[in-house]
C-alpha cells in the first residue's frame, strides 16, 4: 500500500538509526506528543534500538486519556436520566470515579457504540422522543467530523441533539509541559495528524520561545525514527525550529475547510486535563452560535468531586515524569481488563502499548 508499506521498511529503518548513532554526542530527551507514536515505538522495538543516547519521554497524546474523570462522570450521569449517549468504542471503559461507561450500560443505561459522530444524529432523527448526546472526545483531529454532526442536526432542526465536548488542543498542552520547572524535554515529536488538520503556525512561536526543535511525524516505523534523526540533528547543530517529517500528509496551513468547520461551531477555551488540570485555551467549546447543541448547558448536570484511584499514577505518566513501568500497580492490580487509569485501557494509551508489547 503506498504511504505505508514503504515507511515499515527495515532497512530504511535501519539507515536512520545508524545516522542517529553516526551523530550522536550527547543524552538528549525526546517527547512524542501523541499515543499513536507512542505504540508504534513500543510495537516495533524501536526503544531498544535506538542509541542509549536518545531517551523518548511519553507525552500526554491520547485524548481519552486525558478526558477529566468529571465528564465520565457527567455522560453517566445523563445515562441514569434516561439519555441517549452515544460514543467512540475507546472511552466506553476508562474508569470515572466511580464506575465506566460500559458499567452504566450494564446497570441499564442506553449507550450506543458509534463510528462517527453522524450515526448520532440520524439516531435522534429516529428517536424524536428521546435527547441524543454524543460524547465529543478528541485532538484536533475529530474536532470537524464533531463539528459536522452539529451542524447536521442544526440543517434537520433537531431539537433533541447536542455533544458533551471535551476537545483537547495540542500545542497548549506543549507550552505547559515546557513551563514546568521540572521539564527535561530537549525536542518534540509532533503529531502528524493533528497538524494535518491544523497546519503549522501555531507550532513556530513554541519552537522560538522555548529554543527547542519541533519535527512534525508520521507513525510508522521510518517516519519515527527520521524524526528522531532530524530533532537529534537540530539538537546537535543548536538550531531549533519547525521540521515537516510528514510533508506527504501535512500542508503548512493545514486543511482549510475542516478548520472553517471547526471554527464554525467551537472556540477556544480553557479545558480541564485528566492527570494535568486546568490549562487555558487548551479546548474547544461551543460557540454562542450553536449553544443550544451544548449538552453542558442543555442539562442539569451534577456530579460531585470526582477522584481518580489513589494508586493510579496517570498524571505523571500523562507529564512524562514517569514511565508506565515504574508504576507499583503496573501488570499487577492494573492491567487492560481491570484498568485503575485511563493510560492502560486506552488505544493509545503509554501504559497499554508497554503492557501489550514490553511485558
Amino acid at each position: 500500500m503506498k504511504y505505508l508499506t514503504e515507511y515499515r521498511n527495515p532497512e530504511l529503518v535501519k539507515h536512520y538509526l545508524s545516522e542517529i548513532s553516526k551523530i550522536i554526542t550527547k543524552p538528549w530527551n525526546i517527547m512524542e506528543i501523541c499515543g499513536g507514536q507512542t505504540h508504534s515505538l513500543v510495537k516495533n522495538g524501536l526503544l531498544d534500538l535506538l542509541p542509549k543516547e536518545v531517551r523518548m519521554i511519553h507525552g500526554p497524546g491520547c485524548p481519552v486519556c486525558v478526558t477529566p474523570i468529571s465528564l465520565i462522570d457527567k455522560a453517566i450521569e445523563l445515562l441514569k436520566q434516561g439519555v441517549i449517549v452515544c460514543s467512540f468504542g475507546d472511552m466506553i471503559r476508562v474508569p470515572g470515579s466511580t464506575k465506566s461507561l460500559l458499567q452504566a450500560k450494564a446497570d441499564g443505561g442506553d449507550l450506543r457504540i458509534l463510528y462517527s459522530p453522524l450515526e448520532a444524529v440520524n439516531i435522534a432523527a429516529a428517536n424524536p422522543d428521546k435527547e441524543v448526546v454524543f460524547f465529543a472526545v478528541g485532538f484536533e483531529t475529530t474536532a470537524p467530523s464533531n463539528a459536522l454532526s452539529v451542524i447536521h442536526a442544526d440543517k434537520l432542526v433537531l431539537n433533541n441533539y447536542s455533544i458533551l465536548v471535551s476537545h483537547v488542543l495540542v500545542p497548549p498542552a506543549m507550552e505547559a509541559i515546557l513551563s514546568d520547572e521540572f521539564c527535561t524535554i530537549d525536542a518534540f515529536l509532533a503529531a502528524g495528524h493533528v497538524c494535518t488538520i491544523m497546519g503549522l503556525d501555531e507550532y513556530y512561536p513554541i519552537a522560538e520561545k522555548y529554543k527547542i526543535p519541533l519535527v512534525v511525524t508520521g507513525f510508522e516505523p521510518a517516519d519515527l525514527v527520521q524524526g528522531i534523526y532530524h530533532a537529534v540533528l537540530q539538537l546537535e547543530n543548536g538550531q531549533y525550529f519547525v521540521d515537516n517529517q510528514y510533508k506527504r500528509m501535512v500542508k503548512p496551513e493545514g486543511n482549510l475547510k475542516a478548520k472553517e468547520v471547526i471554527y464554525d461551531v467551537f472556540e477556544i477555551g480553557e479545558q480541564e486535563w485528566r492527570g494535568i488540570g486546568k490549562i487555558p485555551k487548551s479546548g474547544f467549546v461551543m460557540t454562542e452560535k450553536y449553544k443550544k447543541y451544548d449538552a453542558n448547558k442543555k442539562f442539569s448536570i451534577e456530579v460531585s468531586h470526582s477522584e481518580k484511584d489513589k494508586n493510579c499514577i496517570a498524571g505523571e505518566i500523562l507529564k512524562g515524569i514517569k514511565k508506565p513501568h515504574e508504576c507499583p500497580e503496573f501488570g499487577k492490580n492494573c492491567k487492560p481488563s481491570n484498568p485503575l487509569g485511563a493510560p492502560m485501557v486506552s488505544s493509545e494509551g503509554a501504559c497499554a502499548a508497554y503492557y501489550h508489547y514490553s511485558v
